[in-house]
């Protein structure tokens, strides 16, 4: 059973009717869900999952002490972990996981500002930029089960709208990036007959091109245990994942860097394509580079725009 299923089914057997019969008056203030770290959190946990950190449980959000004091969250706390210790054969842990407190009661607020920085999810420009992806993914993740008071799901929300010239910076410089070691250094670093260099160049153009794939569908990157994981979720991730596995998987003898330049040229057409449709790039040439700076074009705030080109990245 996955964790997402098995965590709703233990909220709707125990938790929703602890907050009824116990904690009325707070229960329409009291957002419901799994979200934050772990495996089970985007579905990707399996039976190899299970070693660790993985229990029936769930996360109780709760406003501010000024909506729900801290009495009432401490006994919300003690009703909690009063709750059954095994369900449908799974057991909860009785220690902190690796990760730290992952179920359990947590204040709204507390949550974001220890996963993105923020209390409330209002992020400077600054932010943006420096945040990295899964710190944003594991804020936005999961599944919400219930939010009627809606504090939660609103910051949530605003975290899943990155700003349009924060997604054009991030673009450009990925893409430059993606253009500098793939398109440009691979082949020449082989001509060199440096390998281990090579291959390095590859994990660039790798990552560089993960990235923009996330961003191209309005996604956030998690942690790189899960990149190739998630990157398979996206539309045509399969083949673009096989393809990079294949780059950074492989030895660089003659032959294999014929096929490498060849992929990495593919890739980038694709990526091209898929700015085109969207309408962000006025380039027409297969030049990643060129793409780049014609995307930072189109950032509309001259701070941003007249920024470094890698500051997103």
């Amino acid at each position: 059973m996955k964790g997402l299923e098995l965590s709703k089914k233990y909220y709707e057997e125990f938790g929703r009717p602890m907050l009824r019969e116990l904690f009325p008056q707070y229960e329409h203030l009291i957002a419901v869900g799994l979200v934050g770290s772990g495996s089970d959190c985007y579905g990707y946990d399996d039976n190899i999952s299970h070693d660790h950190d993985f229990e029936p449980g769930f996360c109780l959000f709760l406003p501010d002490e000024s909506v729900i004091d801290d009495k009432a969250f401490f006994n919300l706390e003690r009703a909690y972990s009063r709750l059954p210790k095994e369900f449908l054969g799974y057991r909860r842990s009785l220690v902190k996981p690796v990760g730290g407190k992952r179920n359990g009661v947590f204040r709204t607020s507390d949550f974001y500002a220890k996963k993105i920085g923020s209390p409330t999810g209002d992020l400077t420009v600054e932010q943006w930029f420096t945040l990295p992806d899964y710190a944003l993914a594991e804020a936005t993740n999961g599944e919400v089960f219930k939010d009627d008071f809606g504090e939660f799901t609103a910051i949530r929300n605003r975290l899943l709208n990155m700003p349009e010239d924060v997604f054009l910076k991030k673009l450009a410089g990925n893409l430059l990036i993606a253009s500098q070691s793939g398109q440009y250094n691979y082949p020449r670093i082989i001509k060199r007959g440096e390998t281990a260099s090579a291959q390095l160049a590859l994990f660039e153009f790798s990552k560089a091109v993960s990235q923009i794939y996330f961003l191209l569908n309005c996604k956030y990157m998690p942690y790189y245990k899960w990149q190739f994981r998630a990157l398979r979720d996206l539309p045509g991730g399969e083949y673009l994942a096989d393809s990079l596995e294949f780059l950074i998987s492989t030895d660089n003898t003659e032959e294999n860097a014929n096929i490498k330049a060849d992929i990495i040229n593919t890739v980038a057409e694709d990526i091209v394509n898929l700015l085109k449709e969207k309408d962000i790039t006025k380039a027409t040439c297969n030049d990643l580079e060129k793409h780049a700076y014609s995307v930072n074009d189109f950032i509309k705030d001259g701070n941003i725009r007249n920024s470094n080109i890698l500051i997103g990245v």
